[in-house]
């Protein structure tokens, strides 16, 4: 194992990698709760989700480990997941199976566009200081869904039930209230612990919340006591495919739009990740892009087979970053515990959100770091990146704010002649940004 996943070349041990591993899970674990809750508004069976989207995840994420040999976990993404259920299925007025078609066919297509590298040519061609940018919007993002999750703040978005995600005006929650009061002994116990070098110091924290949870009525015992039960069965959701509609035009504006968010998305965290572990190379490219992006490609072909919506490689990988890990053995360790959680949900479910914010809140800290490589002098430059950086909170969306970024770096380029600084990737994904905009 250690020789496989060239431990010693990158620093570190079998003991660091599982407790990172243990720690990304545990800021991920959210989603088999989540994701059975958004889709299950469609009719399809939540038990059988729970099912799925565990399976959908380990998939994914064993890809991830055994193939690009990279610390990030895949997961069905959020937001993605209410487009499936209420763009797709309420607001067009398609059956799930339908959706499910949709999904199994961006799947498709992501294998093929990243066989053939055109997303790792993408990823290639966003300029060096948008890839710190977009780690420092990452950061502030993490850290955004850290706090609103344990209620330190709170913001104008809807419950996910809803589907929908409101304005962020932003105030202060009731800092008296549980939530908080177990985020923040999390936060210090968390930076304690770091300040004296504990690998396992994020996990710890999200432990210590968990605990200080009970006597706040935050952290409950599964009901009747039972911490093992088996995995509901995928039959009323696996393979529903329906292939009758394919060939129409709502067909081919779902798959543009799952398309363009997937895309950036996944690309977006890739950079930020790989940007936050040190693994970029000279070139600030990703190691091995075409078998990470082929991660959450098989991912999501696998998802649509199985009755889930669209696996991404998720943000909250940063946690087991912080936390040390720094190679596969990270993401191998949460694929195995997604297999496990489909024994030991009761165990997971009993973690609160807020007990995983402090992980959150830090992680956002610590990739706030890449804000001192982006160069601020060139206000061709500087423009860019800050409004990548901002527009990824404000908007609550990793994707926006590449948009944002990358058409106001195009423009600005242009418009001051050093067009050529520009490739001819960046004009086609200008140009299919503004279509995307106008849609």
């Amino acid at each position: 194992m250690p020789t496989l996943f060239r431990l010693a070349e990158h620093n570190t041990t079998v003991k660091k990698e599982i407790l990172a591993g243990l720690t990304t899970f545990s800021t991920m674990a959210y989603i088999l709760a989540v994701n059975p809750g958004i889709l299950s508004a469609t009719g399809m069976d939540f038990h059988a989700l729970i099912t799925a989207t565990a399976l959908a995840a380990a998939a994914g994420t064993l890809v991830m480990a055994l193939y690009a040999r990279l610390p990030i976990g895949v997961a069905p993404g959020m937001g993605l997941n209410a487009f499936f259920a209420y763009t797709i299925v309420a607001g067009m007025g398609y059956p799930w199976q339908f959706a499910l078609t949709a999904v199994f066919l961006e799947g498709l297509i992501f294998i093929v566009l990243s066989l053939f590298r055109i997303r790792e040519a993408i990823i290639n061609s966003i300029p060096e200081n948008l890839k710190h940018a977009i780690s420092v919007g990452i950061g502030l993002l993490i850290a955004l869904v850290g706090m609103a999750n344990a209620g330190i703040i709170e913001t104008g978005m809807r419950p996910a039930s809803e589907g929908q995600l409101e304005g962020v005006v932003l105030k202060m929650g009731d800092i008296t209230a549980p939530g908080p009061l177990i985020a923040l002994t999390g936060l210090i116990v968390s930076a304690v612990l770091m300040y004296r070098r504990v690998n396992a110091a994020l996990l710890i924290g999200i432990l210590a919340a968990t605990v200080a949870g009970f006597p706040l009525g935050l952290t409950h015992w599964p009901e009747g006591g039972q911490l093992v039960s088996l995995p509901p069965s995928l039959s009323p959701i696996a393979f529903k495919l329906q292939f009758d509609r394919i060939f129409t035009v709502d067909m081919a504006l779902i798959l543009f739009t799952l398309l363009m968010v997937n895309l950036f998305d996944t690309v977006g965290t890739l950079i930020g990740l790989c940007n936050k572990a040190g693994l970029l190379d000279s070139q600030g490219r990703i190691p091995r892009a075409k078998q990470a992006l082929l991660a959450d490609a098989i991912g999501t072909t696998t998802a649509g087979l199985l009755g889930t919506s669209v696996v991404t490689a998720y943000v909250e990988s940063a946690s087991g970053i912080a936390a040390g890990g720094r190679t596969g053995l990270t993401a191998l360790t949460v694929a195995v515990l997604f297999l496990l959680a489909l024994f030991l949900a009761p165990v997971f479910a009993m973690i609160p959100q807020a007990a995983t914010a402090p992980a959150l809140i830090i992680v956002g800290m610590l990739m706030m770091g890449a804000v001192t490589r982006i160069d601020f002098n060139d206000v061709t430059e500087a423009i860019p990146a800050f409004l990548a950086i901002v527009m990824m909170p404000y908007t609550y969306s990793i994707a926006e704010g590449i948009v944002f970024g990358m058409l106001s770096y195009v423009l600005l380029k242009l418009l001051t002649g050093q067009h050529k600084a520009l490739s001819p990737v960046m004009y086609v994904l200008a140009v299919l940004f503004v279509i995307a905009l106008l849609m």
